[in-house]
């Protein structure tokens, strides 16, 4: 006897795409109520013109804005911390995150934690722990997105380290969902290569792992679908060319498209990146990149006949060969190194690497399990270049 799917779907917020949109910053916080935002930023962002012609386009309009910028390029809980004094102390009844994955992340979560009063590991994406926060302490989040990868500006959760364990925890909440995002892909403009390369192979790795996650979700495998065709499409042409406006917007709707996505699930990549990511403070989507193919040789016996429709779709031959070889050629030409030495990462803490993985919250949804053993050996493979 068949039956019928069944599944959970969100999809997400109101987007102000295209260029200038940038212009509307301070409209929309008016629209959802911040009078007195704070721009939670990087500390490279926080010198760059883009950010105070944000602040001062605020400021302009009557609100009571500042800046925080005191953030790693993987965030780390002090950051939270030390964010959340500066939004109380000076009494901002809203964030506007800006930049990368980092600041989007950090923002969100700053957002978030305004008005609880449990701990922030109280909160971590497990079960119902979500139900456990006070929904009017959330303060309204406006997202804009200054890289084109994380598609964090349209996710309902942040990546924050645990410094005491160096792991990589993901806080959630339905309502850290920004209220509105700015996608201006005029902000990504002349962004340097290695970083187009490491943001944009995010995406697709994004992409990758939400297409080929178990579960049902057909609108989220349409949208992984065509994200990675934009990534296929766009990414070397902006990868050459920074001021390719039509490319940066086209990565810009791949980096969204695929954090839509991926709510149907991550996957090894992200499970074995994390912990990478956490005790080296390696770029997080040029780890993804260095794991990519790997994965999927491992997932290979799980995923090939959807792999053939999407090499097909992508125009590639329909055969998991020709999408490998294309993921292969792409890193290449992208310049991304082909093993974890080029990450200058070693063995040395392959032990603790090898627990972390199978534990990471991503890696439920791959589509082969991964354990502890299957896991040194991806590490291995990906420090040898054995695929």
């Amino acid at each position: 006897m068949t039956t019928s799917p069944r599944s959970n779907w969100n999809y997400p917020t109101a987007v102000r795409f295209g260029a200038g949109r940038i212009a509307e910053l301070a409209e929309a916080c008016k629209a959802v109520g911040i009078s007195s935002p704070l721009i939670v930023t990087d500390p490279f962002l926080a010198t760059q013109p883009m950010t105070k012609a944000a602040l001062d386009q605020l400021t302009s309009a009557g609100l009571r804005a500042a800046i925080f910028s005191e953030i790693k390029p993987n965030p780390v809980e002090t950051n939270v911390y030390k964010g959340l004094e500066v939004l109380r102390s000076g009494r901002h009844d809203g964030v506007v995150a800006f930049g990368g994955g980092s600041a989007l992340d950090a923002g969100k979560v700053i957002a978030f934690m305004a008005g609880q009063t449990r701990p922030m590991w109280d909160f971590e994406d497990i079960g119902d722990w979500w139900t456990r926060a006070d929904p009017k302490g959330i303060l309204p989040i406006i997202a804009v997105p200054t890289t084109a990868g994380t598609g964090s500006e349209v996710g309902r959760a942040g990546v924050i380290t645990q410094e005491a364990t160096h792991t990589k925890k993901v806080i959630f909440h339905p309502l850290m969902m920004p209220k509105i995002v700015i996608c201006d892909p005029e902000l990504t403009m002349g962004m340097p290569p290695h970083i187009t390369a490491g943001t944009g192979l995010d995406a697709l790795a994004h992409c990758i792992e939400a297409y080929c996650a178990p579960g049902y979700h057909p609108m989220a495998d349409g949208i992984a679908v065509e994200g990675i065709r934009l990534v296929k499409e766009y990414l070397p042409r902006a990868y050459r060319d920074g001021r390719d406006i039509e490319a940066r917007a086209q990565l810009m709707s791949a980096a969204a498209m695929g954090a839509t996505a991926f709510q149907k699930g991550l996957g090894a990549i992200h499970a074995l990146s994390h912990p990478t990511g956490a005790l080296y403070d390696t770029h997080h989507g040029l780890t993804n990149a260095v794991f990519m193919p790997y994965v999927l040789v491992y997932n290979r016996r799980a995923i090939e006949e959807r792999i053939e429709r999407l090499a097909a779709y992508i125009g590639l031959q329909p055969s998991f060969q020709a999408f490998l070889d294309w993921v292969l050629q792409l890193r290449k030409d992208l310049g991304v190194p082909h093993t974890l030495e080029g990450l200058k990462v070693d063995a040395a803490r392959f032990d603790e690497m090898s627990e972390m993985a199978p534990n990471d919250p991503t890696a439920g949804g791959n589509p082969v399990p991964i354990t502890k053993e299957s896991s040194r050996k991806l590490f291995e493979d990906a420090l040898s270049g054995r695929l």
